[in-house]
């Protein structure tokens, strides 16, 4: 039901994704999804649009986000980064040149951690968006460092502007820690039900702080008898904000 949905002329389908674009296309052969007009990777640093040679990287977005690190790269920040308590780089394969990506203990001081960051990079008049979450099923902390105007959030409103949509065309999915500062923000947004309780607990408490709670829909299931786990969570969303995408399926 899905795949009918975005294989309507009404809508444009771009998958958000803290994977690089590798792993995005691997995932979509993998699991037979439907291919994407866009994808957001990298959480947020790297846009791709489709066209007949492939994927192409969406030039003016990376070089809006590059004029926040002044010419530095993920190579310097992870020179001056080095030797901090508690931060082991992820793999080559998960960073690229405007996204640093570390594991990070889950014992570590959190706070103070992300405080040293922000004062060692601010020492160099660079500012980031640091992004944080945790990978439940192996216990580990993931902390992505991105150039400020970086994120899924910005990417994503980047991009609506880019192709003159309007919030109230849109409806983002999400399940995870990354995905908090969209699901809380004035774009409507669905908590697919398969969400960790802690991700559902942040993001219910959040929105209703910036006053968003309007905007957040928590999947639940029993909309036309799925689960609202994955792609059923995004139908039942769409139920509630897009009524008119799924009556044209009946």
């Amino acid at each position: 039901m899905f795949a009918r949905m975005v294989a309507q002329p009404m809508v444009t389908l771009a998958y958000v994704s803290g994977r690089h674009l590798a792993l995005v296309e691997e995932s979509i052969q993998k699991y037979g999804l439907p291919e994407p007009d866009w994808i957001i990777a990298d959480v947020g640093s790297s846009i791709y649009s489709r066209d007949a040679h492939g994927w192409s990287l969406l030039a003016p977005w990376s070089q809006l986000i590059a004029a926040d690190w002044h010419g530095f790269t993920a190579t310097d920040l992870a020179d001056w980064l080095s030797g901090l308590a508690g931060l082991v780089l992820q793999p080559d394969d998960r960073q690229n040149s405007l996204k640093l990506s570390y594991f990070v203990s889950l014992d570590v001081d959190r706070p103070r951690l992300m405080q040293t960051i922000t004062t060692r990079l601010a020492e160099r008049s660079l500012k980031a968006n640091l992004i944080y979450s945790v990978d439940e099923q192996v216990a580990i902390g993931l902390l992505d460092i991105l150039p400020q105007r970086a994120s899924k959030l910005d990417a994503i409103e980047f991009l609506i502007r880019q192709q003159g949509f309007v919030a109230e065309q849109t409806l983002f999915a999400g399940d995870s820690g990354n995905d908090l500062s969209v699901l809380t923000s004035s774009l409507p947004a669905v908590l697919v039900a398969n969400a960790h309780p802690d991700v559902v607990a942040q993001a219910t408490v959040a929105a209703r702080h910036q006053g968003t709670a309007n905007r957040l829909y928590l999947a639940r299931g029993g909309f036309r008898g799925m689960n609202g786990n994955y792609s059923a969570g995004i139908l039942e969303g769409m139920g509630h904000f897009h009524a008119d995408a799924l009556r044209e399926l009946d």
